[in-house]
């Protein structure tokens, strides 16, 4: 097959034409790439076949600038669906191929499909009437579909349906990249990175100051301490690097806060890759907070250039090299190194949204390092740990659990079971034990909480609500407001940022410092307190804000309080209500709480009192395992199902009062990807209840669009969006 310039696939606005036959080879060889082992020849057909509706005369008038619309989708499935005699097989293709413009259609029924505009499912699409396409039979010779690779390990529903969005991540990638590269008269910018091997030389330089530092003589009890400290995560470290050595599959990392696991999983998520000739790194991680921390820690030692950040905090704005590059990685992950968050990561598996699933063929062949792993949501974890089976399984990943509280997941994975990293996690738990958690037995007044909090000079308050946390804030200033401070959501990150700053220079200078805080704080923020109170949640939970307590190590476990309480005016929140349970069943049976025995034994209870079939609440695996027999997967219905946050409940409010630039361009009417990047980082997500009362006090403004949302009032300096808000604080630019 050759290019001919008869039918057009784009033109450029320099008047310039792509023959849609170039298009569509360039494209299908791109695909092939993307599928790799698992899928190849199967994308390239899929490539081959996905725009062969602009053959269609009608299309080839509007490509020449005639404004009417056409459905150029359809053909290529419809195409597919036929030569392959209506099979399985083309079924699963024919989803990428109509999709690959509008998303993954649910599948519905074959023998009920209308075959009218009105009905949007696959079956539906393959019986449409639409522009006469034949015409590309000259050009495009469409070969027959085999059997792809990865079915002929093991097929269910899911399998097949996760097939179906990795192929459709190959393809519409494919499609874009081709696209982009004629449109910007070459490849847009990207790359500018180095391969694994050389990251692992790099890494090798902080490994080898680790592993050789010279080892004093201790001269005080704290000398002594960190010797040992040292001497733990080098040991750490070693594990990881022995281990690193295995070939590719399930792994655990268990090792408590302190003991240098970010580095230690680095070094083997490197050294696994290089090993087994793996092409990425992806940390999957559950706060904000952390992905900010590991990604500076991995761009001090790799390289800010080697490093992709993508979450809702990163901005790519500026017109470096570096970050354009970055800028067009977010759209598939074309990065050696990724922090992304788990939200990003587990949303995108299950979407059928073309701009989320353009990524996923790129976490094939990768090390997947879910950091926190037991913080999974409690009603998605049976599809989400299917997923990480499924790729190390199927897909040539590795995939690393790594917590600091050991969770009780591994019987939820059907054919591999997780194999442990390191080699002592217990007396690495006991050698770091820096707090004794201690349960208070009556319920306390926030006046009384408050009065406790006063005892201390250094002193952490963890709460469940926003709005108890500002409530108690509100209280502990009244009776002191020296150094206190209030740290939550209804702030928006920036201002978070600069109050954070600020806590860790009153620490560092042993000045007086108390902070009320969300559990935000509890994981990945690295600040040292000689006090922590920690409201009745999970036990993870309060071992994770444990980690808040003598940090340092400056002070005896015994002598570092984590002091867990209940609220006496408060009921506990309906979404924590099991997590809390299972707390207190497991208390009244253990006296270690912080032991990893009691750890395990709390999320045991914590499954056993969610029941089986509330550890997959939406029932995403029986959406597809029912349509195995007919192929009928209901691609839409699914991603609206699988939300890790439910968005449906909250909207995005942007408070720009103090970026008046960002302001006026929203004013202004500019609507761009760029935009909503920057103002990411004044956005602050709220419940619709809250938003009407801030509404009702004439502090929002929704005039411009759905889009954005903008806070006009009612915001404090200390704590951010006032929940109860007084009204008459509003300004406009």
């Amino acid at each position: 097959m050759s290019a001919t310039t008869g039918f057009l696939a784009h033109t450029r606005d320099d008047g310039v034409t792509q023959p849609l036959l170039e298009h569509l080879l360039g494209t299908a060889e791109t695909a092939r790439k993307n599928a790799g082992e698992w899928g190849g020849d199967f994308a390239f057909c899929c490539g081959l076949a996905h725009d062969v509706g602009k053959y269609s005369e009608k299309f080839q008038r509007r490509i020449r600038n005639e404004n009417i619309r056409v459905d150029h989708a359809t053909a290529g499935g419809q195409a597919l669906y036929a030569l392959n005699k209506e099979s399985a097989l083309s079924v699963l293709a024919a989803y990428c191929v109509t999709g690959h413009h509008g998303g993954l259609p649910n599948g519905g029924s074959r023998k009920q499909a209308l075959g009218d505009k009105s009905d949007t499912t696959l079956f539906g699409r393959l019986k449409r009437a639409i522009e006469d396409y034949q015409p590309y039979k000259n050009e495009v010779g469409l070969p027959l579909l085999e059997i792809p690779n990865v079915l002929k390990i093991r097929r269910d529903g899911f399998d097949a349906a996760f097939f179906v969005r990795m192929l459709f991540s190959a393809l519409v990638d494919a499609d874009r990249l081709d696209t982009e590269k004629f449109c910007n008269r070459g490849n847009a910018p990207r790359g500018g990175f180095l391969k694994i091997p050389a990251l692992l030389k790099a890494l090798s330089v902080t490994v080898e100051k680790f592993l050789n530092s010279e080892e004093k003589p201790a001269e005080s009890e704290i000398t002594a301490r960190n010797e040992t400290l040292k001497k733990v995560r080098n040991a750490l470290l070693r594990d990881c690097l022995s281990r690193a050595q295995s070939p590719p599959g399930l792994f655990k990392l268990t090792a408590p806060t302190g003991s240098g696991k970010t580095i230690s999983s680095l070094a083997f998520a490197l050294t696994h890759a290089n090993e087994n000739n793996l092409r990425r790194i992806l940390y999957v991680v559950p706060y904000n907070t952390i992905i900010e921390q590991n990604a500076k820690v991995f761009e001090d030692i790799l390289g800010p250039e080697n490093v992709l950040r993508h979450n809702s905090d990163a901005e790519y704005k500026d017109d470096s090299e570096e970050t354009q590059n970055k800028k067009f990685s977010v759209e598939n992950w074309d990065f050696p190194v990724i922090v992304t968050s788990s939200v990003q990561f587990f949303e995108s598996l299950f979407s059928n949204n073309t701009s989320k699933c353009r990524k996923l063929h790129n976490i094939a062949g990768s090390v997947l390092v879910f950091d926190e792993a037991q913080m999974i949501p409690v009603p998605y974890l049976l599809p989400c740990v299917h997923a990480i089976e499924t790729l190390v399984t199927q897909y040539g990943c590795s995939a690393v659990l790594s917590t600091a509280t050991q969770s009780a997941v591994d019987c939820y994975f059907k054919n591999i079971q997780p194999v442990e990293i390191s080699q002592n996690p217990e007396e690495s738990y006991a050698v770091l034990r820096r707090a004794t958690i201690r349960p208070l037995g009556e319920a306390l007044s926030d006046e009384d909480l408050s009065g406790r909090l006063l005892e201390s000079e250094s002193a952490l308050c963890i709460v469940n609500t926003r709005a108890h946390a500002q409530e108690l804030f509100k209280k502990l200033c009244s009776l002191s407001p020296e150094g206190a401070f209030h740290l939550s959501t209804t702030m928006y990150p920036e201002h978070r940022k600069r109050v954070l700053h600020e806590i860790r220079e009153r620490l560092a200078e042993n000045l007086v410092c108390r902070v009320i805080s969300t559990s935000l704080v509890e994981a990945g923020v690295d600040l040292d307190f000689e006090t922590v109170y920690r409201e009745a949640a999970g036990l993870d939970s309060i071992v994770q804000a444990a980690g808040r307590c003598n940090r340092e190590g400056k002070r005896s476990a015994g002598d570092s309080a984590v002091f867990v309480f209940s609220p006496a005016e408060r009921k506990p929140p309906t979404m924590l209500r099991s997590q809390i349970d299972a707390y207190h069943q497991t208390a009244d049976k253990h006296a270690d709480l912080a032991g990893l025995e009691t750890i395990e034994a709390y999320f045991e209870q914590l499954f056993y009192n969610y029941g089986e079939g509330n550890l997959d609440a939406r029932q995403i695996l029986r959406m597809f395992n029912d349509g195995a027999k007919s192929m009928s997967f209901p691609f839409e219905d699914a991603a609206k199902a699988f939300k890790l946050i439910d968005d449906h409940s909250q909207k995005t409010l942007y408070y720009l009062r103090e970026n008046p630039a960002l302001a006026e361009r929203v004013y202004k009417g500019e609507r761009s990807r760029e935009l909503f990047r920057e103002i990411g980082a004044y956005g602050i997500n709220l419940y619709e209840y809250e938003v009407e009362k801030l509404r009702a006090a004439g502090a929002v403004d929704d005039r411009l669009d759905e889009s954005i949302i903008l806070l006009t009032g009612e915001y404090d300096s200390e704590m951010g969006v006032k929940l109860s808000p007084e009204g008459g604080q509003a300004f406009y630019v």
